[in-house]
């Protein structure tokens, strides 16, 4: 069955085409968004010093990293939260406040459509300054080229997608824009505390790093650090992709079932 619609006036539409124009919508009105702008585009460019400065008190010699194999996956993994999730959760609750939700769904897009249609600049976002950032760590910071691009590719490109999914969840239990700058921070301050940007689960002690490793964000940052080291064994690296895959999963069903589409009240 063929998910064109042909509208009153006997124009064809396509899902590709439906999301396209909505997220070009959305990428001008998030132009015109000053404060998500500086938290989506310079929070990320900053926080990777503060992990630089970290790395000197660690010894990682023992671990196999080095200082730019721990700031590196860091990095992406602040564009994620910022230019991706965080930047997501405001964008959605404003829409649906505003009522704009609500009347795209009297039309022709479809309730995915919609979603990722919505996520789609943030999502572009986060993906160029993701790679941006892998660029300069590599040159600033003397990193080689990954012996493993088969699972940063993937995991980056599963962040993204569980980070939209985590987003949209957000949003749900997210009141007003305002609002967004609290509830985003549980899964902003656990990701960066527990899935190993500020610190590498590999110095963590190990019952610790255990548990870390079942936080949402944790598998996509040990398949990029895996990417750039090439030591991830293939144990670890299926342990990982299931982590992120099991996540995806519940969050794209979390967000089918709570997702609010009406302002609350």
């Amino acid at each position: 069955m063929s998910d064109a619609i042909t509208t009153p006036a006997g124009r064809i539409t396509t899902p590709a085409g439906r999301m396209t124009a909505l997220a070009r919508a959305e990428l001008t009105l998030l132009g015109r968004s000053r404060g998500t702008l500086v938290a989506a585009l310079f929070v990320p460019l900053v926080l990777p010093f503060s992990v630089w400065s970290a790395t000197k008190d660690m010894d990682l010699e023992k671990t196999g990293l080095t200082p730019g194999t721990v700031i590196l996956p860091a990095a992406i993994g602040f564009s994620l939260l910022f230019a991706v999730y965080g930047a997501l959760v405001g964008v959605l609750t404003a829409r649906r406040e505003e009522l704009v939700l609500k009347r795209l769904r009297t039309g022709e897009l479809r309730d995915a459509e919609i979603l990722a249609g919505s996520a789609l600049p943030a999502v572009a976002t986060g993906l160029v300054q993701s790679v941006l950032l892998a660029a300069g760590c590599m040159i600033l910071l003397d990193v080689p080229l990954p012996p493993a691009p088969y699972l940063a590719i993937p995991a980056l490109l599963a962040g993204l997608v569980l980070c939209a999914a985590l987003a949209a969840l957000t949003s749900a239990f997210t009141r007003t824009t305002e609002s967004a700058q609290v509830t985003t921070l549980p899964v902003i301050l656990v990701s960066m505390l527990g899935s190993g940007m500020a610190v590498p689960l590999e110095v963590l002690p190990d019952r610790l790093a255990s548990m870390c490793e079942l936080l949402p964000l944790t598998p996509v940052i040990t398949l990029i650090r895996g990417g750039w080291t090439g030591e991830l064994s293939a144990y670890e690296t299926l342990g990982a992709a299931t982590t992120a895959l099991a996540w995806t999963v519940l969050a794209v069903f979390a967000v089918r079932r709570w997702f609010r589409w009406e302002p609350r009240r």
